[in-house]
């Protein structure tokens, strides 16, 4: 098996791709980052992780660059080939939002990204923060990053929470896949609807909402779905939510008209009961479609 011993990035600007492929890799290797224009000899070595740069795309001898692609490639930027290589870009593709327009920003630019994204290009601009400005510019001065550098850890803290995040995903999924139920109800004001429902078991997760978002589109039911079920973490009743914030669905009353409702959001998106019978919580969740 072949050492890793160094990561090899472009020297000059830095964008969005290269700074989290560059993470993703220092994470898992725990080794320093070079910026600077590679040689061949760098290409050659398989110990050396040349990203975004010396127009080569070979994952064997370490190499994710993807300039040389022609123009109408799809778009697929630096962090595209490190993560299909790392084996999760389907389920990056799939649950991280931000990752599609990242590679069309890196690929195709900011009026093309925009157009793609149906909104004006001034959007695009407004999106940034002080967190992308200072990271990107702080990693763009340095010529060499080693792990005593405060850039460095903050990119291993990066990689590492990418990485996490998509691989207990998988496993909350499956959790989900293999305890929740969907309830089909009915409501004289919207007609037939869905809820999901978590039940508590012994192996609950602390944070037993997590996941069931991207369960439900899993399952092709965004349109279908207008709040979630699940055990509440500080106590032993349950949380009643909306999902995708489905204004036909108001738990803001619920506190007054109901005792075992200690609170409900005055913006109507969520509540907390002591309720723990199936039915009591599906007539909780009928007075909030029913308001």
């Amino acid at each position: 098996m072949t050492t890793i011993h160094q990561i090899l990035t472009h020297p000059g600007g830095a964008h969005k791709d290269d700074l989290l492929a560059c993470s993703l890799l220092v994470h898992l290797h725990q080794v320093p980052v070079v910026r600077k224009e590679p040689t061949r000899a760098d290409l050659d070595d398989p110990g050396i992780l040349v990203v975004d740069v010396g127009h080569e795309h070979d994952p064997a001898r370490g190499n994710f660059d993807h300039h040389q692609f022609p123009k109408d490639y799809p778009p697929t930027c630096a962090l595209s080939l490190v993560l299909q290589h790392l084996e999760i870009y389907d389920d990056a593709k799939k649950f991280c939002d931000w990752l599609e327009p990242a590679e069309w920003f890196d690929t195709r630019g900011p009026n093309e990204t925009a157009k793609w994204l149906g909104v004006e290009r001034d959007i695009i601009s407004k999106t940034s923060s002080p967190i992308d400005i200072t990271l990107l510019r702080r990693f763009a001065k340095c010529s060499e990053l080693k792990p005593e550098s405060p850039v460095w850890q903050m990119m291993n803290m990066i990689g590492e929470d990418l990485i996490m995040y998509l691989r207990e995903l998988r496993s909350r999924l499956k959790f989900i896949d293999d305890h929740c139920e969907f309830w089909t109800m009915n409501s004289k004001s919207i007609g037939e609807y869905e809820v999901i429902f978590m039940p508590r078991t012994a192996s609950v997760p602390d944070d037993a909402s997590a996941g069931l978002g991207r369960y439900i589109e899993e399952q092709g039911k965004e349109d279908r779905v207008i709040a979630l079920v699940y055990p509440d973490r500080r106590g032993e009743g349950f949380g009643l939510s909306r999902y995708n914030d489905d204004q036909r669905v108001d738990f803001s009353a619920l506190e007054k008209k109901c005792d075992d409702v200690h609170f409900s959001h005055a913006r109507g998106f969520v509540c907390k009961t002591s309720a723990t019978g199936v039915n009591r919580l599906k007539e909780l969740i009928q007075m909030a479609v029913d308001h």
